[in-house]
């Protein structure tokens, strides 16, 4: 009789631990496995992102020429019609499409005094284009030549006849000088034939001129375009004094520094001028 109680209890241990092992087991597969939580860098914490790498913008290599430099220097005035100072448009856009279609660099003031001073240029074929005066027209007819070209003009002020209908307002300077195609120089305040006046009255056209750009359009003004392109010994001394680096008359030929820096030649352009003719004028021997 005992030994009957022992077996049916060993039984029953049997069934107890095998149930318990289901259920144990079960309890396991419900718990699901701890996982790592992702850790979320802070903002100010992340890695910066590398910078792109900006290439420097290639800026022509200068030749030093081993003979005086010869520049010519084209002289226009109003882009109309009328007289001998007067440049149609169609004729203005023929000549600055020969420009473009030949490859020459149109100069700025300060590449043309660079040139000049060093005796180099940054390619073979360069031209420095000026315009007298500073007439309206510079702005409505020459302006749009210079923007499909991609060129580049000097526009002379005479700082005196702003405010006349027939010539560039200072706003409408900003608005040109902006383009990245125009820059200004001194054409004097009153347009007066200096050689005529004192020193003194010389002396006042030339600084005034200059310190109403330097204010006005925010730059040193380099260059000085005589009126009528007349001038004396005195004129060129008072115009080195009052901080100009070179002068333009208006004497025929290529600009060379054997005629001294204040006294440098222009070619002028005349109405009816042909294309072979404009060519002809723009040879040079420069190397």
């Amino acid at each position: 009789m005992k030994r009957k109680g022992l077996l049916w209890g060993s039984c029953l241990l049997l069934v107890v631990l095998i149930f318990g092992g289901v259920a144990w087991g079960q309890s396991r597969s419900t718990i699901k496995p701890t996982t790592t939580p992702k850790v979320t860098r802070h903002a100010s914490q992340k890695k910066p992102a590398k910078k792109p790498q900006v290439q420097a913008a290639t800026q022509p290599k200068w030749l030093k020429l081993k003979h005086p430099l010869q520049l010519p220097i084209l002289m226009y005035h109003s882009i109309s019609t009328g007289n001998q100072l007067r440049v149609p448009k169609a004729q203005f856009a023929q000549e600055m499409a020969y420009l473009k279609a030949h490859h020459y660099r149109t100069l700025t003031t300060a590449e043309a005094i660079r040139a000049l001073k060093t005796n180099s240029v940054p390619q073979k074929k360069v031209v420095w284009i000026t315009l007298d005066d500073a007439y309206k027209d510079n702005l409505t007819r020459a302006l749009p030549v210079l923007e499909k070209y991609d060129l580049h003009a000097t526009i002379n002020v005479i700082t005196g006849f702003t405010h006349k209908s027939n010539h560039l307002s200072l706003a409408q300077m900003k608005t040109m000088l902006a383009t990245g195609h125009v820059d200004f120089a001194s054409h004097t305040v009153q347009h007066l034939n200096l050689n005529e006046l004192t020193a003194a009255q010389q002396r006042t056209e030339l600084v005034a001129s200059k310190r109403w750009l330097d204010q006005n359009l925010n730059h040193n003004t380099q260059m000085l375009c005589y009126p009528a392109g007349r001038a004396d010994a005195t004129t060129r001394k008072l115009a080195k004094q009052a901080g100009y680096q070179i002068a333009l008359t208006t004497q025929e030929g290529l600009a060379q520094m054997s005629q001294g820096r204040y006294n440098l030649a222009r070619l002028r352009v005349t109405p009816g001028m042909t294309t072979a003719t404009f060519a002809t004028m723009l040879q040079v021997t420069n190397s």
